[in-house]
């Protein structure tokens, strides 16, 4: 798999000054958790569960969470277990599918081993499992029911655990359980390929809900934890971990943000105009906005729970050609000793010791997303997506 994948060769070499590499469910965990890109959580008691994935992998997701947590009610949990397992053995049956990576949002511990040993040679096809209200004390029976699983089903299996407990949200309690999630997954640091926000669930604890023109870092008490999250999972120093950015709540919003950009791009010209119109119509003001922020905070990838989300968050998720030119020249081996230099596009300051750390990111980051071409810019990348 990779990112623009379903982009037409000719259409990518236009777009892209580097492409974004190809990548499979095996790829080292670092990659993988770079390349997360949308994650896109769908109910596990879809009927029509595997052709769902296999249309929006054919679109250009790249991972997907099967929800049998918060997503569905109680009383169809079983149901979604039923369910789950008889579409993952459908799609394991059939030959040259190509699948996004596959996650299963679990409710208890015991769900994992009990899931895997169900699926039996099916269980190929998983990634991990996604481990919800996590802390030290809950999170820690997940984890070991995960290595005993992966264990006995020879599979590696990943956990991506949702940091979303009031303990996290409360003042008084939130350096406490923030040591205590870094001491359970820095124990199974192999395991853990990227944290995820559960900002709806903090969100609750005060009866809160942020609008369609909002970003959750416009709420305060949210911003908050997601700065403390960042500030004590997310370190820069060898010791942090990937953290994902919150789902946003909302689609099919009508904005105008591009148009002018859209009447100005020469990617988009002599194109047809329900194209233009179909762009305008999949803009989403507060989602782009809530994107940006998610990087400019340090956040990686992004949860979500519409495939109208996808495109953006990947769009958003290619390096440009300016900070590619940047982090190439704070890494190169001339510049080992430091030094302040100014960059090739005669703009900015670039200080080679401060800087390297986000440089090391950038490349990572343009590894699996991409690097656009000079003239290439968010508009003409979510275009060429929405007219694939």
């Amino acid at each position: 798999m990779r990112h623009f994948g379903q982009i037409a060769p000719d259409v990518r070499k236009r777009l892209f000054h580097q492409e974004p590499c190809s990548f499979t469910a095996d790829s080292p965990a670092r990659l993988l958790s770079a390349a997360l890109g949308a994650t896109l959580y769908s109910p596990a008691t879809r009927q029509s569960l595997a052709d769902d994935i296999l249309k929006q992998g054919a679109r250009g997701l790249v991972s997907m969470v099967l929800c049998l947590e918060d997503s569905i009610d109680d009383a169809d949990v079983p149901f979604g277990e039923e369910n789950l397992v008889r579409r993952l053995t459908d799609l394991a049956e059939r030959s040259g599918v190509d699948l996004p990576l596959l996650f299963i949002r679990v409710r208890t511990p015991e769900q994992i081993p009990d899931l895997v040993h169900r699926l039996g040679p099916a269980v190929r096809l998983l990634s991990g499992f996604v481990l919800p209200k996590f802390t030290e004390e809950r999170g820690m029976p997940f984890l070991e029911a995960l290595a005993a699983a992966e264990a006995t089903s020879g599979r590696r299996l990943f956990a991506m655990p949702v940091l979303e407990s009031p303990d996290l949200l409360y003042r008084e309690t939130r350096v406490q359980t923030l040591e205590g999630i870094f001491r359970a997954v820095d124990k199974y640091r192999d395991r853990v390929l990227a944290l995820r926000l559960g900002v709806t669930d903090f969100c609750s604890s005060y009866g809160l809900r942020r609008g369609p023109d909002m970003t959750a870092y416009d709420v305060q008490i949210v911003a908050s934890v997601i700065a403390d999250v960042v500030n004590m999972l997310a370190r820069a120093d060898g010791t942090g971990f990937t953290v994902t950015g919150p789902v946003w709540e909302y689609f099919r919003v009508q904005e105008r943000m591009f148009k002018p950009q859209l009447r100005q791009s020469p990617f988009l010209e002599g194109q047809a105009v329900g194209l233009r119109q179909k762009l305008i119509e999949h803009s989403m003001d507060g989602l782009l906005r809530e994107i940006s922020l998610d990087r400019a905070n340090g956040l990686l990838g992004k949860t979500c729970i519409h495939p109208s989300h996808v495109l953006p968050v990947h769009a958003l998720s290619v390096v440009s050609h300016e900070e590619y030119s940047d982090a190439q020249d704070i890494l190169r081996p001339e510049r080992g000793g430091g030094g302040v230099m100014r960059s090739a596009y005669t703009n900015k300051m670039n200080e080679v010791k401060p800087h390297r750390a986000w440089a090391e990111r950038t490349l990572l980051r343009a590894e699996v997303f991409g690097v656009a071409n000079e003239d290439i810019g968010f508009v003409e990348l979510l275009a060429a997506g929405l007219s694939d």
